[in-house]
């Protein structure tokens, strides 16, 4: 064996060392490459899952929004209707009132009238008289002449 044989012998086995190192670093780079894409994969599915439970947060945010809405719609029409119906209430009041007072007065002044007939129409049936204070008294011995019964 000559020199120029040992030396190829020596790059041949630096170069088997070298390949053979290169294999391990490739080997060793693509069982990383796969564990990123499994570390990656599971992230894209827990964002997915969290973007699902996101949208569906919103879709239900949505509906109670728009059920939130309609209450508010409906209140405002209830206090809408609400202040009409005051307002005709108020109005019917006034009225009311008038009849009342117009009414009540009329309807004293008829019973006022009433009672005295009641009691003029008693007094003369029972032969009394009534005294100027409203109390009856006993009258005198009436004469045909004048209408008085007994």
């Amino acid at each position: 064996m000559n020199a120029g044989q040992i030396a190829a012998l020596v790059v041949a086995a630096a170069f088997a060392v070298i390949a053979g190192a290169g294999v391990y670093l490739v080997v060793k780079l693509a069982r990383l490459v796969n564990a990123a894409i499994a570390v990656v994969d599971d992230y894209r599915r827990g964002a997915d899952e969290l973007l699902a439970r996101a949208n569906a947060a919103v879709r239900r945010a949505d509906e109670q929004l728009a059920r939130t809405a309609a209450v508010a719609d409906g209140a405002e029409v209830l206090t809408e209707r609400m202040s009409e119906l005051s307002e005709q209430v108020a109005a019917a009041t006034g009225t009311v009132r008038l009849l009342t007072q117009g009414l009540s007065a009329t309807a004293f002044r008829i019973a006022a009238a009433g009672y005295g007939v009641r009691r003029a129409l008693a007094a003369r049936r029972s032969g009394r008289v009534l005294v100027g204070d409203g109390r009856f008294g006993e009258v005198a011995q009436r004469g045909k002449h004048n209408g008085a019964r007994r």
